[in-house]
């Protein structure tokens, strides 16, 4: 009995031992199979992936190139742009080099310009002061006016000494007047005292006397009027002081104007009697005033020419 019983449960054993070996094996076999396909599907998409990376990086490599290149190419241009800008610093520190030499010149120019000018107005203001020393030198010995109050002499508008009619001529004559003869004495010696100096008599071309009349009457007997005056007022400057003839005779000339170099466009009698006067005129050299421009631009072109 009790052998039998033992027997049973071995065989019974052996029976349920094989079924479970056999499970297992294929509880195996099934794990394997599905890591294989996890591996695979790993695999395909591990190439996938490295296949897109692969192209991305193959972009980005020629991003990358094209990037070099740009900046390449901005490099140059900025090398470029330099190379403009030190060319422009250059062209402008050259401009300014140049504008301060135009400067220099210009200052320069105004200086010797202002410096012409100068001596232009000092042959200007020459006849006036020579006049103003005539003039001055008769009031000093007869006095500023006659016994009516009209003065002797007076300096026009145009720096001409100018002697009213009246005081050394009768109306519609051509002698001189007695009261005339002490006006005009003294006016010849104030010639010979100014004429003395070298210095003036070297900017001086003439001295010119010139007769005025109204407008009554013809112009012909009033030309010839003015032109006989005139010569009268020179010959006794001349007479009265024979020295003044001696020495400067060939500075002095004579001249008529008849009625047409009015100072007074009134028809009235003091109008009339304005425009009868004697007028006295200091005419300079132009060849002094000509060298004074010729040293100007000759010292003006003096830089161009080096």
């Amino acid at each position: 009995m009790k052998m039998r019983k033992k027997s049973f449960i071995n065989e019974n054993h052996e029976e349920n031992f094989w079924p479970a070996f056999t499970d297992m094996i294929s509880t195996i076999a099934l794990i394997l199979f599905f890591l294989m396909l996890l591996s695979y599907v790993q695999n395909i998409i591990t190439s996938q992936n490295l296949a897109s990376a692969t192209a991305q990086l193959t972009d980005s490599k020629a991003q990358i190139s094209k990037s070099k290149k740009k900046l390449m190419l901005l490099r140059d241009r900025i090398d470029e742009i330099k190379a403009e800008v030190e060319r422009g610093e250059l062209a402008l520190k050259l401009s300014e080099d140049k504008i301060e030499d135009q400067r220099e010149i210009i200052a320069e120019s105004n200086k010797e310009l202002g410096e012409l000018r100068s001596k232009l107005q000092g042959i200007a203001l020459l006849r006036l002061d020579v006049l103003k020393k005539v003039k001055g030198s008769i009031e000093s010995e007869i006095g500023s006016k006659n016994s009516s109050g009209e003065r002797l002499v007076t300096i026009g508008d145009n720096g001409n000494i100018v002697i009213n009619e009246g005081l050394v001529f009768d109306y519609n004559s051509s002698k001189v007047k007695s009261d005339g003869k002490r006006l005009l004495a003294e006016l010849s010696r104030s010639f010979e005292k100014v004429l003395d100096d070298p210095a003036t008599r070297e900017s001086i071309d003439a001295i010119s006397i010139q007769g005025h009349t109204d407008s009554v009457g013809s112009s012909q007997y009033n030309r010839n009027l003015s032109a006989e005056r005139a010569t009268n007022v020179l010959n006794y400057l001349m007479e009265s002081n024979p020295d003044l003839e001696l020495k400067y005779g060939k500075y002095f000339a004579a001249s008529g104007y008849s009625e047409f170099r009015p100072i007074s466009n009134g028809a009235s009698s003091s109008s009339q009697a304005k425009n009868r006067r004697i007028e006295i005129s200091i005419i300079l050299k132009d060849e002094n005033i000509q060298n004074v421009i010729n040293d100007y631009l000759s010292d003006s072109m003096a830089p161009f020419e080096q």
